[in-house]
């Protein structure tokens, strides 16, 4: 695993002429904050040793190098999900090689569905926490000292400076903010009324098939983490209805500016 992800960086290193000190992963239908990406390098993940294929429709598949907010930042425009049929340690090696490049900051979004009865859809949600609630855990095997602890501490696994930052910056700029607890499902399907009910009994606000892996590997090689939610649909009694994936990017479209802006000007802030 450890000879993969250096010779993925190496590859990486030989093809851009910069170090990006903040990686970002775009969640479907979030692929629109590359526009305000100064763009310098893009390949392709086909291009890319040892790097999974994205198959999903709204993922489009690139790691783009650029500047953003002042700071050289990488960004992953379409990210892996252990539903697509990959192991977890596979949807969470680009976050790896991203550390190995330079990164040092993880930031995160997401589409997911809301469980929080005082949410609607198309909020933003900041992740304060999670819960991880997939079949397994990307850390599980031999751990190698060079990527991190045996046993990591999770007790910040969201970064609380960058969280006090960023609703600094959504106050600033008039946007509405809530924020809550993350619950990582293996999907793919959409939850069940009961499922959805599951979720907030477990104590969480929002429910999702990413982003847990991704931020356990990142606080794992000690990179603080930010992660962002657009609810692009209700898991409340009383508002659930039939989702298809087009309306959650849609929905998800629809409220990326307000992420982009906070993001951007975030950026600017580390």
């Amino acid at each position: 695993m450890l000879e993969q992800i250096k010779s993925t960086a190496a590859y990486i290193q030989s093809k851009i002429s910069m170090t990006p000190e903040v990686g970002i992963i775009l969640g479907t239908g979030l692929g629109g904050l590359v526009q305000e990406i100064n763009i310098k390098h893009t390949i392709p993940y086909e291009e890319i040793p040892n790097f999974p294929v994205s198959t999903v429709e709204g993922h489009s598949g690139k790691l783009i190098f650029g500047e953003l907010g002042g700071k050289n930042v990488v960004a992953m425009q379409g990210r892996f999900h252990y539903y697509e049929g990959y192991t977890l340690q596979q949807v969470t090696f680009p976050v790896r090689v991203m550390k190995f490049i330079g990164v040092k900051n993880l930031f995160v979004s997401n589409a997911s569905g809301g469980v929080n009865p005082d949410f609607e859809i198309g909020d933003l949600m900041i992740i304060n926490d999670h819960i991880n609630f997939f079949p397994s855990n990307p850390l599980i095997g031999k751990n190698n000292k060079e990527l991190g602890p045996r046993f990591p501490d999770m007790s910040e696994a969201y970064s609380k400076t960058i969280i006090a930052k960023a609703k600094k910056v959504a106050a600033a700029n008039n946007i509405k903010v809530q924020e809550g607890v993350y619950l990582g499902l293996s999907g793919p399907t959409f939850e069940t009324p009961a499922e959805y009910n599951m979720v907030r009994v477990l104590g969480a606000d929002a429910v999702g098939m990413s982003t847990v892996p991704e931020v356990i590997v990142a606080r794992h090689m000690d990179m603080p983490c930010f992660a962002m939610s657009i609810i692009t649909d209700l898991g409340v009694p009383g508002k659930i209805v039939e989702v298809t994936h087009e309306e959650v990017q849609h929905v998800a479209a629809q409220a990326e500016k307000k992420m982009t802006v906070i993001m951007k000007e975030l950026i600017k802030e580390l």
